[in-house]
């Protein structure tokens, strides 16, 4: 058995859609966190890797930015992926045409559309906005290319001129509209009354592009595929502006496992692509961070490894080779008799019990005395209980 859910999930009526396309931008929007900015041999060495997860489509950039990053994303471009490559337009004739010089497959073309935008940033009015956008939006699709269009902050626009502006959108040929929740400031609820309010309008395919400012990208994410959207936009490591986008591999498991939705991605590189882009990016993945984290297969506690060596599942909802992990029992403060024989069978140790309750004091006391109890630190506390091999 791989994993063990709960099985009250199959009560609710779930109605996902056929297709989901989960685009990643970690690349572009992942860039923008603060501080972030990747190489082009980075760049092209994350897109492989999400290539080999199977991401259908990959966001390589925002060629306008930079020569540079033209660069980039032409490289990646002619790397001959499986995965659709699109990059981030604004609403400008330039900016499409740098994306065209770089051979991408599609662009998503942005403008924010809710009245602090428009009025504070953008300082014009809601028909020049609407006039802006599908000139961009006809542009591109006259030069042949996937077209979506993104309403920034499109959480907090006006439901009418959304529908006005999606609808329009439509008609000049995009492919698929984004909800971008630009300051992640809607709920799961809100988010799925958005969605259905749209759909009774909107006849192309919806994408969501949540933020996680407080902490509910992912689930409103997942809400808004269930209320009719067919488009989920994440980064690895939920890395992103602020507090970050929907977690890539959080979306990925949740999908998979909870809700019994396998979109087909090939979970087992999943560890790896989050310690590259780790890497790259220079940001640390936090320990408790879920699916990646490294405590996320670790137990302590004697009364959990205890059960854990007799049936992981006891207290892991999957076993940590779906996403490339693998499970570590950490002896510590909390440690008991089976994890430390556990420890000493791993060591090709063999000792009596009453060895082993001496070396399980030593190893508490140890670790409340603040040395970390790694495999050297283990042996010798062993061999501090006169442990001699025979």
């Amino acid at each position: 058995m791989q994993y063990y859910i709960s099985h009250y999930n199959k009560e609710p009526e779930l109605n996902f859609p056929d297709e989901i396309t989960v685009y990643d931008t970690t690349l572009r929007d992942g860039e923008q966190t603060p501080g972030v900015c990747f190489s082009p041999e980075e760049k092209l060495e994350i897109a492989k890797k999400l290539d080999e997860v199977k991401i259908k489509q990959i966001e390589a950039g925002f060629p306008i930015v930079s020569k540079k990053e033209q660069e980039s994303v032409k490289a990646i471009t002619s790397e001959g992926l499986n995965a659709q490559i699109i990059s981030l337009s604004r609403t400008k004739k330039e900016d499409i045409d740098a994306a065209l010089d770089c051979d991408v497959d599609g662009v998503i073309t942005f403008m924010g559309t809710s009245d602090i935008h428009l009025e504070h940033k953008m300082h014009i009015g809601r028909q020049e906005a609407l006039n802006t956008c599908m000139n961009a939006i006809e542009y591109a699709k006259d030069h042949g290319l996937f077209v979506a269009f993104s309403a920034e902050d499109a959480t907090r626009t006006d439901l009418d001129f959304l529908k006005r502006i999606y609808n329009k959108a439509e008609s000049y040929g995009a492919d698929r509209v984004h909800i971008a929740d630009t300051t992640g400031a809607i709920t799961p609820q809100g988010i799925t009354y958005l969605v259905k309010e749209l759909k009774k309008d909107v006849n192309i395919d919806i994408a969501l592009h949540c933020h996680n400012d407080f902490g509910l990208a992912v689930i409103n994410s997942i809400s808004g595929v269930l209320a009719g959207a067919n488009g989920i936009s994440t980064t690895v490591n939920g890395i992103g502006e602020r507090a970050g986008n929907a977690s890539l591999e959080e979306v990925i498991m949740s999908l998979k496992l909870l809700y019994g939705k396998d979109l087909g991605f090939k979970t087992k590189h999943i560890k790896e692509l989050s310690e590259l882009v780790s890497k790259a990016s220079g940001l640390p993945v936090p320990y408790n961070k879920p699916v990646v984290g490294n405590n996320v297969f670790r137990h302590e506690s004697g009364i959990h490894v205890d059960a854990v060596i007799e049936e992981p599942l006891c207290y892991e909802p999957y076993i940590p080779e779906l996403v490339g992990q693998k499970r570590q029992l950490v002896l510590g403060k909390h440690s008991g008799c089976r994890a430390v024989r556990a420890k000493l069978n791993e060591c090709d140790l063999d000792v009596s019990d009453d060895t082993l309750i001496e070396i399980v004091k030593k190893v508490k006391k140890s670790r409340e005395e603040g040395t970390y109890i790694n495999d050297d630190v283990f042996k010798e506390i062993v061999k501090s209980c006169n442990y001699k091999k025979e």
